[in-house]
């Protein structure tokens, strides 16, 4: 686990040197333990490397093939790499290390890309081939790690690399607001388009890779994960789902340092505990709101059923405060999931102990596990209506003055396609226009990012789509950008082993029915977690990680913090801050919860002053 930056030289006369040695310092947190940098008339490969498989010097990055004409930069674990390892020897190469990495080159020269479709793991690289003079970039299926990039128009340097602020101290690189990226920002509350934050700056998407020759770049998917359900009894899905589950954990921990787990008291992180049996787990819970906002006592309660020792830490209001601009400075992008709070003193809190960490993202989105997937028993018994009378209701909900009625009546008449845009929702799309100032209000709409993902899925029932949807965008942009920032911010490795390529393909199986029906979300795995959970955690429902920002923002000293930055000169560049305002004065005495509204828009500001202002 590492992180790396490089770049494809341009026309312009630079100390490469001291480039590189500027773009690592800003990324030595993803990897304190070595670093290394590769130069040659072509690219400049800069690497920073926590040490986790192989921890001789031997495996240090950049690593090389044995002629030293294919050199690798590699962020990530491959998972299957001691059975590629044998594979490859087999065919006649020789490997000087026992890292998961050089079975990356070797790969590349016996398979060429078509290797894309043998790697199980989590990654991000880049193998420059000097041989014909190309660059070749991937990512990972899921979108584990990330992966940036860029290009500069003028003296053509393209610049690539783990997280964006390490571009920041190459000369070519202009630091530049996208003015398209904060309206829809405010409704889904993270940067949901290819193009970042950053203008020019985009995200290579997650199951795809590039290649970079005589100037010219190919984009390619090699994976997808749409559904294909196939017919089989609960009871054999629920047997597979246990068995694939418990080798994904034995594969996921191997590891040559002290690995553990996150813990909080839902099933997904118990399920993985209870799989690895680690010495230690890791929760968090809030001060002040322990009755609301502690998970700690599940999870110790559940540690102490497995014989796993629980460390838990109580964060405070101020801490989180205080280490704000930290976290969006590590997230490299606005981000305000409420979530990334907890789990960056989570991750500070696990480093004390092991430098690998187990947790429980994607099941929900693989196994169907979101309250938005279930419909009530009333709009279950609704939808039975022919759609025309629906449709004609929602028309009519629309009209007339909001509450729950209306919102049934809206709701019930709209296609899938319509109402979900993904698990969060934060600014109705009204709201941000109305908040925004003209200047920006100009981004794309969310129908045009969420269309592009439902058009490849027309054919299939709503609780596919929406797991679709939330593969694609929720998942790489929000859940995964998060853990991985997090983790990193603290110099350890998030493991996640519900997305792995196994249990992906026994997810796509799996009928609808056995993932959401109407007893329950996560049928089936809930009755696998069964054979290793105590009932009271398989069956327990989704709770996500509850911050009390709602309450934090009713207190004084926080309104008027919060106030400050909204009544800011720059805030009003990006906000009518009347209406700003308002929302938080509503939600301060109480009128009305607008505490998501006033964070999301806060976390920007927040974000904007510490890239924009402060550097």
């Amino acid at each position: 686990m590492c992180g790396f930056v490089g770049y494809i030289k341009g026309k312009n006369t630079i100390d490469h040197s001291s480039v590189m040695e500027h773009m690592l310092e800003t990324i030595i947190h993803r990897g304190p333990d070595s670093g290394g940098v590769h130069e040659d008339e072509g690219v400049v490969l800069g690497f920073r490397r926590l040490s986790i498989i192989d921890l001789s010097t031997a495996a240090n990055q950049p690593l090389y093939s044995e002629d030293g004409n294919i050199v690798l930069v590699f962020n990530g674990e491959i998972y299957n790499f001691q059975e590629l390892r044998e594979e490859l020897k087999a065919q006649g190469y020789n490997f000087r290390t026992s890292s998961d990495s050089e079975v990356l080159i070797y790969s590349y020269l016996a398979y060429g890309t078509e290797m894309m479709q043998r790697l199980r793991g989590m990654f991000a690289f880049c193998i420059w081939d000097k041989r014909n003079d190309t660059t070749f970039i991937a990512r990972d299926g899921f979108g584990i790690k990330p992966l940036y990039y860029t290009r500069h128009t003028v003296d053509n340097t393209f610049i690539f690399g783990s997280e964006i602020k390490s571009f920041l101290p190459h000369p070519s690189f202009v630091k530049e607001l996208n003015k398209d990226a904060l309206r829809p920002y405010l409704t889904f509350q993270y940067s949901s388009m290819d193009e970042t934050f950053f203008k020019g700056v985009y995200k290579l998407p997650p199951a795809h890779y590039m290649i970079i020759k005589n100037d010219e770049i190919k984009i390619e998917k090699y994976w997808d994960k749409a559904f294909h359900e196939e017919e089989n009894t609960l009871e054999h899905y629920v047997e597979e789902i246990h068995e694939t589950m418990k080798e994904s954990v034995a594969t996921h921990k191997i590891s040559d340092v002290k690995v553990g787990s996150f813990l909080s008291g839902g099933i997904d992180s118990s399920y993985i505990t209870s799989l690895l049996r680690p010495n230690k787990s890791f929760s968090v819970g809030f001060a002040d709101y322990e009755a609301m906002f502690n998970e700690t006592n599940l999870a110790k309660d559940l540690s102490e059923q497995l014989n796993v020792q629980n460390e838990r830490k109580m964060v405070t209001a101020e801490e989180c405060f205080n280490a704000l601009p930290t976290i969006q400075y590590h997230m490299d992008e606005p981000h305000s999931n409420l979530s990334s709070l907890p789990l960056y003193f989570l991750a500070e809190l696990a480093r004390k102990d092991v430098t690998v960490v187990l947790s429980g993202e994607g099941a929900d989105e693989i196994f169907g596990g979101y309250p938005w997937y279930q419909n009530s028993p009333k709009m279950e018994k609704y939808e039975k209506l022919p759609y025309g009378i629906r449709r004609a209701a929602h028309h009519l909900g629309r009209k007339l003055p909001k509450n729950r009625i209306t919102e049934f009546m809206v709701k019930g008449g709209q296609k899938v396609e319509e109402r979900f845009i993904g698990e969060a929702v934060i600014f109705s799309e009204e709201d941000a226009l109305g908040v925004l100032t003209p200047e920006f209000r100009k981004g794309p709409s969310v129908s045009s990012i969420t269309g592009k993902v439902y058009n490849r899925v027309k054919g299939a029932d709503d609780v596919t789509k929406m797991q679709y949807l939330d593969l694609h965008l929720w998942l790489p942009g929000d859940i995964l950008l998060k853990a991985d920032k997090m983790s990193m911010a603290h110099s350890i490795e998030l493991r996640v082993p519900f997305l792995d390529k196994r249990v992906m393909e026994l997810g796509k199986k799996l009928p609808s029915r056995y993932r959401v029906n109407a007893i329950d979300t996560k049928y089936a795995l809930r009755q696998a977690a069964l054979k290793d959970l105590p009932e009271e955690w398989a069956n327990r429902p989704k709770l996500g990680f509850p911050v009390p920002v709602r309450h934090w923002l009713r207190e004084e000293r926080y309104y008027n913090l919060v106030k400050e930055t909204f009544s800011s000169e720059y805030a009003k560049a990006f906000f009518n801050t009347e209406v700003l305002i308002g929302y938080l004065d509503d939600h301060y005495h109480g009128r009305k919860n607008r505490a998501r509204y006033v964070w999301t828009t806060y976390v920007f500001l927040v974000w904007y002053k510490r890239f924009f202002i402060d550097m």
